[in-house]
């Protein structure tokens, strides 16, 4: 880009680095005979249900927008199935918005609370678009690092040393991409003791609630005292395997449901009519498939542990999400040399840790959403590459 063409664009978007699992996944798709471990992505495809009910509403005509936070039919059925699935109750007149993905439900929850200079508390190793997200609102995120000694989980202590005069919420994600964390009820319960006792606002990131494997889920807004501090993002792209379709809701107080509404409709208008069909579907006749899948990642998850364990990579077993998060520290090398060579010798693609934040440096994210064929011979691949560096 030229000097001329850089003064056109914004300095805070000029300053953005471009997403580093986007790098390699532009890596591996250049290259043949690769298996991707990278994207964090379904391997199934959206079930033929869900599918059959967006073509559905195409053939009765329903072409048109619908109402800016999204179908009533829909957002009621969202109502129903939060408080029955996890005990937190949204009116869904004016508590409930449907969002194009869960990523925009972030970005306007973001632009609808922050002010220039606000700060924002992360936990690292996050997800590569909460930092730019903020930055982008104004905001200013503040590094927590959840470390592996603790298997990923933050503690409360850690979040309240971080508060400072300036902070006005945290942005916090479980079960987390990439490490697949949980916290507990007990776990949450203490950190909402520090967001009330300092009057934040939590941005509660809980796209792969449906994908927990060894414990009941637990929603933050289902924490005494913290429905009317949280806002609740989520969507369909991950336990419904409908990424393609980018569809996403969130929940929270009545005032903060109308800011966001108010810049969705001036910025989007409304999500997909077709897709917003598809996902009613989903929440009326999708927990078989969603429990099939679960069932599937279960099985690859426990598999890819001990196969990671076995070649000498040190890895917790995660409690959700599709992601392992191993560390290649005993190799000698960081977190980009050793996917690059990786990638170069043996054709699998695994994101680096550090493109997850400086915390992240040192591991390696693996996705475990293909098949077991796949991951199979991915670990073979490793496994080799492993014994190369011996």
């Amino acid at each position: 880009m030229s000097t001329y063409e850089k003064n056109y664009i914004a300095d805070h978007v000029n300053e953005l680095k471009p997403s580093g699992i986007r790098k390699f996944f532009d890596l591996a798709s250049k290259m043949e005979n690769v298996i991707s471990l990278g994207v964090g992505e379904p391997d199934f495809v959206t079930p033929w249900n869900v599918i059959e009910a967006s073509y559905h509403s195409l053939e009765r005509g329903y072409t048109a927008y619908t109402a800016n936070a999204g179908l009533w039919e829909l957002r009621k059925e969202l109502s129903v199935f939060l408080e029955a699935n996890y005990q937190v109750a949204y009116n869904p007149e004016d508590q409930l918005l449907v969002t194009v993905g869960a990523s925009q439900a972030i970005d306007l929850a973001c632009r609808a609370i922050l002010n220039p200079g606000d700060e924002v508390i992360v936990i690292e190793p996050s997800f590569v678009s909460y930092v730019p997200t903020i930055r982008l609102a104004g905001g200013v995120p503040v590094i927590v690092e959840a470390t592996e000694e603790h298997a990923f989980k933050v503690q409360a202590e850690q979040i309240e040393k971080a508060i400072t005069s300036k902070t006005k919420a945290l942005l916090i994600c479980s079960p987390n991409n990439p490490t697949g964390a949980v916290l507990s009820k007990e776990e949450m319960e203490q950190i909402s003791e520090v967001a009330k006792a300092h009057d934040l606002i939590v941005f509660s990131d809980e796209i792969y609630a449906d994908l927990i494997y060894d414990e009941a889920f637990t929603s933050f807004a289902s924490i005494p005292g913290m429905i009317e501090r949280t806002i609740l993002i989520s969507g369909f792209s991950k336990a419904f395997a409908m990424t393609g379709w980018r569809l996403g809701y969130a929940a929270g107080p009545k005032s903060i449901v109308e800011a966001m509404t108010k810049i969705h409709q001036y910025t989007i208008m409304c999500a997909s009519t077709m897709a917003q069909h598809g996902a009613l579907e989903a929440l009326r006749n999708g927990k078989g498939s969603v429990l099939e899948m679960k069932t599937s990642y279960r099985q690859r998850r426990n598999y890819v542990v001990k196969a990671l364990q076995e070649m000498g990579l040190s890895c917790h077993l995660p409690g959700g999400a599709f992601y392992v998060f191993p560390s290649i520290k005993s190799t000698g090398l960081d977190s980009e040399a050793f996917a690059e060579a990786l990638l170069e010798d043996q054709r699998v693609a695994v994101v680096p840790g550090n493109v997850f934040g400086e915390s992240g440096e040192g591991y390696i994210r693996c996705s475990y959403a293909t098949s077991m064929k796949q991951l199979t011979e991915a670990m073979k691949r490793m496994r080799r590459f492993m014994e190369k560096l011996k």
